[in-house]
């Protein structure tokens, strides 16, 4: 576990009460579908969104493990606002690592965030299960830029964003397509967002509409990479979208989970049963071998996300392998943390269905943490090309 100075301790001395707050919010961001403008508000005053900005420009200058031991806290307490939350920072973190490493070409972004802007993300899009290396939004270049035509979806951070980071793909050389990766303004004409977050499963108060591209005109000075289409394009600000996204995606739920677990231990304190000669479902093998099971998954995802994320700060040197590390961490916490809470449901039995035992929110919550990229579907087709030796980008051919 990464250790927090004593001087970050300093500054951000009021937040575990900032987080109890969070959670004292989150159930009703869930019943009236409304977007955490509280949590926002008060985590933005306290500093949060500056974790990862470097201190040369005024922020807290966390890496990745740092700033994912928060994440983690954060959304044990208010999973949402935590994944919400990692659209901004995994943006900021990424192009602080940059920074680190001599690459200044996109320092404005980080005196843009030192000044209280917010980044988001617009990569998903419908028909697209390979985000960010391919891309249905069309991207052509005009004098002075690009033009972006197109649909994002799951935008969140939608109320608030100053930019929004995206993609779009430059199709006017057909042997040599290019993903273009940009940073929009939102002073910009052109777009429209879409309210379609309306009673979702779960991930309710992160409000993420839906940004309608349709010709807005992005200048040269917001771009931010032109590269090949696909996986050969995977350059140290590609690899760092999904390093940062993938792992702060694993971090909140993981600790969502770890949140579930301690609730349900609390529960069987006082669960009663009529089959068990004490009368506490505690007793109940079944139930003990359920908490067991629970326990054995937390144990395994914790210490390889720590991992994960203290190699990646620390510069450990994989090659084309980090791709396999972080996706292998993001889908192991994915899958395990749904697990875990799924089962909780068993044990909390009819009373956990309702929105009063606090567990209904977080059922459906912890469901989407296996829809995020990458899903079990892209995980294991990346996984399974790479161990095999296999070219990521070609297509099966079945039947």
């Amino acid at each position: 576990m990464a250790t927090i100075s004593a001087e970050t301790r300093g500054v951000l001395q009021n937040i575990d009460e900032i987080f109890s707050r969070c959670e004292g919010r989150a159930q009703a961001y869930d019943e009236n579908n409304s977007f955490f403008d509280e949590d926002f508000r008060e985590l933005r005053e306290a500093g949060y969104l500056l974790l990862s900005v470097p201190k040369e420009f005024g922020g807290l200058g966390m890496r990745m493990d740092e700033v994912m031991q928060y994440q983690r806290k954060l959304g044990y307490h208010a999973a949402p606002t935590a994944l919400a939350i990692n659209m901004h920072l995994y943006w900021i973190g990424l192009i602080s690592d940059l920074w680190y490493a001599g690459d200044k070409s996109l320092e404005w972004v980080l005196r843009e965030a030192a000044a209280g802007k917010v980044f988001a993300a617009g990569h998903a899009e419908s028909g697209n299960d390979v985000p960010a290396i391919y891309s249905t939004t069309k991207a052509e270049k005009v004098e002075g830029g690009y033009r972006f035509t197109g649909r994002k979806s799951f935008g969140s951070l939608s109320p608030v964003w100053s930019y929004l980071g995206l993609h779009g793909q430059d199709n006017s050389d057909p042997e040599n397509p290019k993903i273009i990766h940009a940073f929009m303004p939102r002073d910009l004409e052109g777009y429209e967002i879409r309210k379609t977050w309306d009673d979702v499963l779960g991930m309710r108060a992160t409000r993420s509409d839906d940004t309608i591209l349709d010709g807005v005109f992005i200048p040269d000075q917001y771009i931010a990479r032109v590269v090949p289409a696909g996986f050969s394009g995977m350059d140290s600000f590609i690899l760092g979208i999904f390093a940062w996204g993938m792992m702060g995606f694993a971090n909140v739920y993981c600790g969502q989970a770890r949140r579930v677990f301690d609730m349900t231990l609390a529960t069987l304190q006082t669960k009663s049963s009529m089959s068990i000669e004490s009368g506490l479902m505690s007793h109940h093998p079944g139930v003990q071998s359920d908490v067991a099971e629970m326990l054995l998954k937390l144990e395994a995802v914790e210490p390889q996300l720590n991992t994960v994320a203290r190699e990646w700060t620390e510069g450990k040197d994989y090659g084309p392998a980090w791709a396999i590390k972080l996706i292998a961490a993001k889908c192991n916490a994915a899958e395990r943390c749904w697990e875990i809470v799924d089962r909780s449901l068993d044990i909390a039995g009819g009373f956990g269905i309702f929105p009063k035992s606090g567990l209904e929110k977080m059922f459906r919550d912890a469901r989407l943490g296996r829809m995020h990229p990458a899903n079990r579907y892209l995980s294991r087709e990346i996984l399974g090309k790479a161990i095999l030796g296999l070219n990521l980008d070609a297509k099966p051919r079945w039947g």
